[in-house]
C-alpha cells in the first residue's frame, strides 16, 4: 500500500503468473480495497510478531552430555549416503560443518566426524563444485550433488575456503587442500577487482542457457584430448559418457576412486593424476574461450569480509603467506573505501561509488574478519578497527528492549517493522555472528560487558536453539554456546619468535582458540608483564589464568586437549 504495509508476498513467480498476480491485486484495490486493508494489517502484525524476542534471565547451563543428545537429534536428518541434509535441493551450509568439527574435537564424537568428511567429500567430488576452474556453485537441484544451480556467490566461496582450510586441520585429506587452493585461484581470477575487492557473483547463464558454459559433450572432449590413454582415464574418472549426465550433456564430477582406477589401468596414481591434470588444462583453456556468464561486480562489505575469513582459515592452514597478504589487501579496501572515520561502514562499491548505509551483517563479518586478522599478525590496530565496529553497533543497532540487534540503524529511514535476524542459514544470522564478536572481543580485552551482552544474547535464544532439530538454523548460535559452555584458550605468545611461534600452532586444529601476541610489551591484559628480552615463551590460558609458559609450540598444544 502507500504506507508501505505489503498485502501479498513471494518469490520465484515466472513472468506471466506475476503479471497475473498484479491484475489481481489491480482489482481488488478498484472493486474491494477493504479486503487489501485488512491483509495488510494482518501481514504487517505476523511480520512483528515474528520478530519478538523477550530477555531471559535464566543462567546458561548447556554440559557436554546435553551437546551430545542435541546433536544425536540433529544428525538424524542428515544423508548417510550423499552428504548434507536428506533430500533436494542441497545447500552447502558451511556453518553447520564449522560446528560439527568443534563438536567433533570436543568428543570424539565418529558420528559427526562421518558426516561432515562425507558431506565435504560428496560436494568437492561433485558436479557442484567446478573440477576444471575451481570454486562452488550455489546449490545443487537434486539429491546428489550432481546438478548445481550454475550461478557462483562470493558469500558461499569465501566461506567453504574456510571449511575446507578447517576440515584439512583436522582431517588431513589432499582433497581439501585441493578445494582450498583452487577456490581461492577461482576468486581471484573472477571476482576480485583491482582495488582488491571481490564482486558477488556469477550468473548461472551463458547465451541465455543456463550451464553452457560449464558442460560438455563428449565429442567436445573427444575432439580436445588426443591422447586415447589419457583421454578414456578422464572420461571414466569424470563420469562422462555419449549421452550425458545432464540434459545430454555432461557435468563433470569425480565417480572413480584414483587408486581403484590406476590398478585398471596397470600404471601408477602419479601416472594417472598427471594424466589428468593434462587433461584438465587443456578443457579449460578451451573452456575459456566460451562466451563467459554475466558478472554481478558490486562489491558487498559483508561478503567480501566472509572471503576475507576465507584467505586467514586458508593461510593458517595451508602457511601460504599470499593469502595472508590478499586478506590484508582486502582489509585496507574496506578501511578506505567502505569504512568511516566513526566506525559506520556502507554497504556497496560499485563503479567507484561507495553507497547505502550498513547493515547488522557487514559490522558483524566485518568486525569477525578483523579479529582473524589480529590473530594473524598481532597488530593491534583490527583489534580497534573491529572496537570501533561494534561501539557503533552498540549505538545504533543494539535493542535496549530485547537486548538484541536491529538488522538496520536507527539512522535508517522507518520501515513497517524493525526487523531483525536471529535465525541462521547459508550465511549465519547477523546477530548469532554480531554476539560471537562481542564474545571473543570481549575475551580479547577482558572487557566483561561485551562478554555480558553476548551471554544475554544467549540466554534469550537457547530455548529455540536447543529445541530445535535443524542444526543449519541455529549452527552459528550452537558455536557461541560451544564458547560459553567451554571457554575459550587465550593463547599468549610474547617474544620475537611470535608469529613464527603462532604460525606453528594455528596450523593444528583446535576448536576454541584465541591467538593474541607480541614481539614487545604489549599494553592487552593478558600479555603484561610477559615479555622477556632473548626468548619467546607461550602461555596456555582460559578464563585469565593461565599454566606454566612453553618454548615449543608441541608443548603448547598438549595443553590445549580436548
Amino acid at each position: 500500500l502507500p504506507d508501505g504495509r505489503p498485502v501479498y508476498a513471494g518469490t520465484y513467480y515466472p513472468k506471466n503468473d506475476w503479471m497475473n498476480i498484479l491484475n489481481q491485486i489491480v482489482k481488488l484495490k478498484n472493486e474491494d480495497l477493504g479486503r487489501l486493508e485488512q491483509t495488510a494489517s494482518q501481514l504487517t502484525d505476523g511480520i512483528n510478531n515474528s520478530n519478538l524476542i523477550t530477555v531471559s534471565d535464566k543462567e546458561i547451563n548447556f554440559s557436554k552430555e546435553d551437546m551430545q543428545s542435541y546433536i544425536k537429534r540433529a544428525l538424524v536428518l542428515y544423508d548417510r549416503r550423499h552428504g548434507g541434509r536428506s533430500g533436494s535441493p542441497k545447500f552447502p551450509m558451511p556453518n553447520s560443518y564449522e560446528f560439527l568439527m568443534k563438536y567433533h574435537w570436543l568428543t570424539g564424537d565418529t558420528d559427526a566426524r562421518e558426516v561432515t568428511e562425507l558431506g565435504l567429500d560428496k560436494m568437492a567430488k561433485g558436479g557442484i563444485y567446478d573440477q576444471l576452474g575451481g570454486g562452488f556453485a550455489r546449490y545443487s537441484v537434486d539429491a546428489t550433488w550432481l546438478v548445481p544451480h550454475f550461478e557462483k556467490m562470493l558469500y558461499d566461496n569465501g566461506q567453504l575456503v574456510s571449511v575446507y582450510a578447517q576440515a584439512y586441520k583436522l582431517f588431513g585429506k589432499p582433497l581439501y587442500k585441493e578445494v582450498v587452493e583452487n577456490t581461492i585461484a577461482f576468486v581471484e581470477r573472477e571476482l576480485m577487482s583491482e582495488e582488491y575487492g571481490f564482486y558477488s557473483s556469477l550468473d548461472a547463464d551463458s547465451e541465455g542457457k543456463e550451464g553452457k558454459f560449464y558442460v560438455w559433450s563428449q565429442f567436445e572432449i573427444d575432439s580436445l584430448l588426443t591422447d586415447e590413454n589419457a583421454r578414456n582415464a578422464f572420461k571414466e574418472y569424470y563420469d562422462v559418457s555419449s549421452g550425458g549426465n545432464w540434459e545430454f550433456h555432461n557435468i563433470l564430477n569425480i565417480v572413480k576412486d584414483k587408486n581403484t582406477r590406476a590398478d585398471s589401468l596397470n600404471i601408477s596414481v602419479e601416472t594417472l593424476e598427471t594424466w589428468l591434470k593434462e587433461s584438465k588444462e587443456i578443457l579449460f583453456e578451451a573452456r575459456s574461450k566460451r562466451i563467459r556468464p554475466g558478472l554481478d561486480d558490486k562489491i558487498l562489505t559483508s561478503w567480501n569480509a566472509l572471503m576475507m575469513a576465507g584467505y586467514l582459515d586458508a593461510y593458517d592452514a595451508l602457511g601460504n603467506p599470499d593469502y595472508l597478504q590478499m586478506a590484508m589487501n582486502n582489509a585496507s579496501f574496506i578501511l578506505d573505501k567502505q569504512m568511516q572515520k566513526d566506525g559506520r561502514l556502507n554497504r556497496n562499491y560499485k563503479d567507484g561509488k561507495s553507497n547505502i548505509n550498513a547493515f547488522l551483517d557487514d559490522y558483524a563479518l566485518t568486525a569477525h574478519a578483523f579479529l582473524k586478522l589480529y590473530e594473524a599478525t598481532f597488530d593491534i590496530q583490527w583489534i580497534e578497527h573491529a572496537e570501533k565496529l561494534v561501539s557503533y553497533c552498540m549505538d545504533h543497532f543494539y535493542n535496549n528492549d530485547n537486548k538484541m540487534f536491529n538488522y538496520t540503524s536507527d539512522l535508517d529511514p522507518a520501515l513497517i517493522a524493525k526487523k531483525s535476524e536471529y535465525n541462521d542459514n547459508v550465511i549465519p544470522a547477523s546477530n548469532s555472528s554480531m554476539a560471537r564478536v562481542l564474545h571473543k572481543l570481549g575475551t580479547l580485552r577482558y572487557n566483561k560487558e561485551y562478554i555480558g551482552n553476548a551471554e544475554q544474547m544467549m540466554k534469550n535464544m537457547i530455548e529455540q536453539v536447543i529445541g530445535n532439530d535443524y542444526l543449519s538454523f541455529y549452527s552459528n548460535w550452537m558455536q557461541l554456546l560451544f564458547d560459553i559452555s567451554r571457554s575459550p584458550y587465550e593463547v599468549a605468545i610474547v617474544g620475537s619468535d611470535a608469529l613464527d611461534l603462532r604460525n606453528e600452532l594455528a596450523q593444528k586444529y583446535t576448536a576454541n582458540t584465541i591467538y593474541l601476541g607480541s614481539t614487545k610489551e604489549e599494553n592487552l591484559d593478558l600479555l603484561k608483564g610477559k615479555y622477556l628480552e632473548g626468548t619467546t615463551m607461550i602461555y596456555v590460558c582460559q578464563d585469565k589464568v593461565c599454566k606454566l609458559p612453553v618454548e615449543a609450540s608441541n608443548k603448547a598444544l598438549e595443553l590445549m586437549t580436548p
